[in-house]
């Protein structure tokens, strides 16, 4: 299930944790409650959640290629599963891989494999000029765990990806951006829409700029798990 909150936050909440708003320790918290206390695999919640993400960018309109960036983490697992979401929907898309994909672990290597025996390409380190000519971007590649500046080469990618004329959406937060207070961690990705996973963030509120309108984008976590955050 997907809810729209709009640029503010602000909008009709359809599903029950859709007015929960997490700080980056409980959306940490939350992950192991699913996953430790409730039973729920990890490879469930990233594909539930980028199942979900891949259906909400297709309901706002593609109209050319998309380019899927990841990183080596979860978030970089979600971009797996919306480009092979994305691929058995017909659309276009180009993975732009900016880690080495032996180091990737857990279950976004799990989605990694699954999206090479896909046959979908996997581009490696690719030269950022890769980014032009797209309809949108999805940015997958930092998330809520980011706690200090972005380093390299991640700041050079987030600013390449705000160079774009492409449309951005990110994976739950802006790459860069501090869930906790709405800063960047020195450079962050300017987006047109954010696919927020299972709530909203306290930073939200104060990065309107960078987060474009707000998705609540359910991953399958019970609702009980939410109790007490």
């Amino acid at each position: 299930m997907i809810t729209d909150l709009g640029v503010c936050g602000d909008g009709e909440s359809i599903t029950s944790n859709a007015s929960v708003i997490l700080n980056r320790e409980q959306c940490l918290e939350l992950d192991r409650r699913a996953i430790q206390d409730f039973g729920v695999p990890g490879v469930v919640l990233m594909e539930n959640a980028g199942a979900n993400m891949a259906r909400l960018l297709l309901s706002l309109g593609i109209n050319g290629e998309v380019a899927i960036i990841c990183g080596k983490g979860n978030n970089g697992g979600d971009g797996f599963v919306i480009a092979r979401h994305l691929d058995n929907a017909g659309v276009p898309i180009r993975v732009l891989l900016f880690a080495d994909p032996l180091r990737i672990q857990g279950d976004a290597a799990i989605m990694l494999r699954i999206l090479e025996r896909s046959r979908v390409t996997v581009e490696s380190w690719p030269n950022l000029d890769r980014l032009s000519g797209v309809d949108w971007i999805v940015d997958a590649v930092l998330g809520t765990g980011l706690s200090q500046p972005v380093r390299p080469p991640y700041d050079t990618v987030i600013a390449a990806i705000n160079a774009s004329r492409a449309k951005v959406f990110a994976v739950d937060v802006p790459s860069g951006l501090d869930v906790d207070t709405g800063l960047p961690f020195g450079i962050c990705v300017r987006a047109d829409a954010t696919a927020s996973v299972a709530a909203s963030k306290v930073g939200f509120a104060a990065a309107k700029n960078c987060t474009g309108r707000i998705h609540i984008i359910d991953m399958g976590v019970p609702r009980a798990a939410f109790v007490g955050l």
